[in-house]
């Protein structure tokens, strides 16, 4: 086995590290030279690609358009909205000058202390400020509406305390922000959006989810709803793997954005605004990887199939060469992503526990025997299966195989989720429990003292009241023995 996965820590020993590890050895990311940043490498951003193009094809779907806005946002931005600001204002970057100069010992760059800016500008936590103050230029009449705008970007938050896609200060997201001439509307786009994340998580990440609304304690800054999907990993713990937010009037007053309506009133704008990052990568590999590195479902792999040749001289490379590489082309005539890897820099046994290591869901090998039989043999990366089959028709058999992959690693999760979410009435009992993981489906009474107390005691939080859930009666409130409102998910999370 390559010296990769000798040293990779195992799961059951240190979570925390093996996902650490996984990340860099798996050539994901790794820290970049400025604190609390990463540099995603080649083959993790050929992952969040694909994460990318999907959503944005499903956005486009709804009617949504891209757009691109400046990175850097005035302060007096941040001031218009109160509570939005509140809620960054610790997070934020500023950029108070404009212009290096040499120093006066020429030895290195200083900064210019007469190029101080008027107002200092923001480096983006978010954009919706910046985006608001735009709409006011757009938006006149109702015929204006909806504006339905999506940006690919970057954002920066100062975290003292980052983890590799899960928390760092730069990250990568998408960022939607919708204005509307009803609160009706917005209030159908946010859970729309909301259902967009969670039909694509299910289907092209594998993941399965608890999908919600969050307590106001836990909503967005300014928001006046946030809907959510939530994510269990492998530890028990949840992560928050995507939010959409009905803002109410709230940035439509806040930066005067009013319209004219049919009845030819005057009306401040309805707002949106949902987004997902490249916390979903971390998702992705704690919800499926495994002691041996990553498992990748097939919709998401940059390489869905490699094919490797074991061949003994130049006679017989040529023939399987010819053999393999007509194999190769017909799967990607398929659709199929594929590496053919026929390179004698490396072991065959190196190459094995490289692609294990990086999850590629379907190995095909093939040795001197294998060409005198005309087999094939083939490994699975989700179960470790191998068999050998008929060189005939393998392309369909593959095809196949990349579907029935796709489904057992989401019934894989979906059956962890199911068999980790509790019901639980006994706070003495909750409060046991949960240092071990898992959802903990709770009845509240509402209030944010309880909400507070859960989270002082156990260092768990209200994920969400669940829209799966029946909450005709929610029983009592298993802190306060008051009557409960809603039955909750409780949880330990990322």
């Amino acid at each position: 086995m390559a010296k990769e996965l000798k040293n990779l820590t195992k799961r059951s020993d240190n979570y925390s590290a093996w996902y650490n590890e996984l990340v860099v050895k798996a050539d994901l990311a790794e820290q970049a030279d400025v604190r609390g940043c990463m540099v995603i490498k080649p083959y993790g951003y050929a992952i969040w690609e694909k994460i990318q193009q999907e959503l944005d094809r499903r956005f486009k779907e709804t009617g949504v358009q891209n757009v691109y806005f400046p990175m850097l946002i005035p302060k007096s931005f941040l001031s218009k909205e109160a509570e939005h600001v509140e809620g960054f204002a610790k997070e934020c970057a500023v950029v108070t000058h404009y212009r290096l100069k040499t120093s006066e010992d020429g030895g290195s760059v200083v900064v210019d202390p007469a190029a101080k800016l008027e107002e200092e500008l923001i480096i983006r936590p978010t954009s919706e400020t910046t985006i608001w103050n735009t709409y006011r230029k757009w938006i006149q009449s109702w015929r204006d509406l909806p504006v339905l705008c999506n940006q690919w970007c970057n954002v920066m938050r100062w975290e003292m305390r980052t983890r590799l896609f899960l928390r760092t200060s730069e990250f990568l997201w998408q960022e939607g922000h919708t204005a509307h001439a009803t609160r009706e509307e917005a209030e159908e786009r946010a859970i729309q959006m909301v259902h967009v994340y969670a039909d694509f998580v299910r289907d092209f990440m594998a993941i399965p989810l608890v999908v919600g609304v969050k307590s106001a304690t836990e909503r967005f800054a300014g928001a006046l709803d946030t809907y959510t999907i939530e994510a269990m990993m492998q530890d028990g713990k949840a992560l928050q793997s995507g939010t959409s937010h009905f803002l109410g009037q709230n940035f439509g007053r806040a930066f005067n954005v009013q319209f004219v309506d049919k009845e030819n009133k005057l009306d401040y704008a309805w707002a949106t605004s949902w987004g997902v990052s490249t916390r979903l990568m971390g998702a992705l590999i704690m919800t499926h990887s495994d002691d041996n590195g990553l498992v990748l479902p097939p919709k998401l792999a940059p390489i869905q199939v490699v094919i490797v040749p074991i061949y003994k001289g130049e006679e017989e490379r040529a023939a399987f060469d010819a053999k393999l590489g007509a194999l190769a082309d017909r799967l990607r005539s398929k659709g199929i992503s594929v590496k053919y890897d026929n390179a004698d820099n490396k072991r065959p046994g190196f190459k094995f526990a490289d692609y294990e290591l990086k999850g590629i869901p379907v190995r095909l090998v093939m040795g001197g025997r294998d060409l005198e039989n005309n087999t094939i043999e083939v490994m699975r990366r989700d179960t470790l299966e191998k068999e050998t089959v008929s060189f005939e028709g393998i392309e369909d058999y593959v095809a196949h195989l990349l579907e029935e992959i796709q489904e057992n690693i989401y019934t894989k999760a979906k059956n962890f989720l199911d068999s980790h979410i509790y019901e639980c009435n006994d706070y003495e009992e909750f409060k046991e429990r949960v240092q071990q993981g898992g959802f903990f489906l709770c009845p509240w009474d509402g209030t944010e003292e309880t909400e507070a107390k859960i989270k002082e005691d156990t260092q768990a939080t209200i994920r969400c009241v669940p829209f799966d859930v029946d909450q005709t009666n929610p029983g009592t409130d298993m802190v306060s023995g008051k009557p409960a409102k809603y039955r909750v998910i409780v949880a330990r999370s990322y």
